[in-house]
């Protein structure tokens, strides 16, 4: 796996240095990609996905592993380098036969086209500035995926995982929960990083579950989300009112003077079924 002085020695050869615009940060410490490797709890048979492998760190671990790993990187001019670093991964079928990988964006890739049938875990080092984006497309989107084990920045990895008066819920962390639960499985510092970013790192753990709901979808509860959150610090009756009138909030149970950030994703799942009831057919 890849330490400081070979992602230097990398960077160097063939030119290239960190896109800020594409959030590129290197992991340079085989310890943690081995760590997060096993975090992942991926094994021998398992189907992996990678987002945005860069240079290869966590890719090498991952096929440590013995899983076939899938790595989508969307910046060309890395394509090569993590061919060749790649090269070396063994699997079944020999040298660099346990990665694939393809040219791609995670925000616009085909994902059933990719992935096809089959069940998938995701593992990435999500770069910061499309990390909240990405993961959810992937759980709106690639139902195979069944697990994803993601490195973010600490702050969004608190945002994903936030509960109910936690003082980083928002929309993330309700969009999240409903396909899925989420947790903080470890912290990482900047010092692994080239180049090294200014805040602290966090491996969340992501598994899917059944929706809540199947009276209403994201469609009927989101845009009540977003609209509330807009401006947090109002009461829903001022925020969401002219959608849920009295009645509304009393069939779903839900005091009007709350916050947003008091509610959680089954208050806004009967807020929105109030609605929908309510709307005349």
């Amino acid at each position: 796996m890849l330490g400081l002085g070979e992602i230097r020695d990398l960077l160097e050869r063939h030119g290239l240095e960190a896109r800020r615009s594409l959030g590129q940060n290197f992991v340079a410490d085989p310890n943690t990609v081995a760590r997060i490797a096993r975090l992942s709890g991926v094994g021998p048979g398992d189907r992996v996905v990678e987002v945005g492998p860069g240079l290869g760190s966590l890719t090498l671990a991952l096929a440590d592993t013995g899983a076939q790993v899938l790595a989508v990187e969307k910046d060309r001019a890395l394509l090569p380098v993590l061919r060749e670093v790649l090269a070396t991964a063994d699997g079944p079928d020999g040298p660099g036969a346990a990665v694939h990988v393809v040219e791609g964006d995670a925000l616009e890739v085909d994902w059933a086209d990719l992935l096809g049938a089959d069940e998938w875990v995701l593992v990435a080092n999500l770069p910061y500035n499309v990390a909240v984006p990405v993961v959810m497309r992937v759980l709106s989107g690639a139902p195979q995926v069944r697990r994803l084990v993601v490195m973010v920045q600490l702050e969004v990895a608190e945002r994903l995982c936030a509960e109910p008066g936690d003082r980083t819920i928002g929309i993330p962390s309700v969009k999240l929960a409903w396909w899925a639960s989420a947790r903080i499985l470890t912290t990482v510092p900047p010092e692994v990083f080239v180049p090294r970013p200014r805040v602290q790192s966090a491996v969340v753990g992501i598994e899917r579950h059944d929706p809540p709901s199947t009276a209403v979808g994201p469609a009927e509860v989101f845009p009540l989300v977003e609209e509330a959150y807009r401006q947090r610090r109002k009461m829903l009756r001022s925020t969401i009112g002219r959608h849920v009138d009295a009645a509304g909030f009393a069939t779903a149970g839900i005091d009007p003077q709350l916050r947003p950030e008091r509610l959680w994703l089954d208050d806004w799942v009967r807020l929105a079924t109030a609605l929908a009831e309510g709307e005349p057919s």
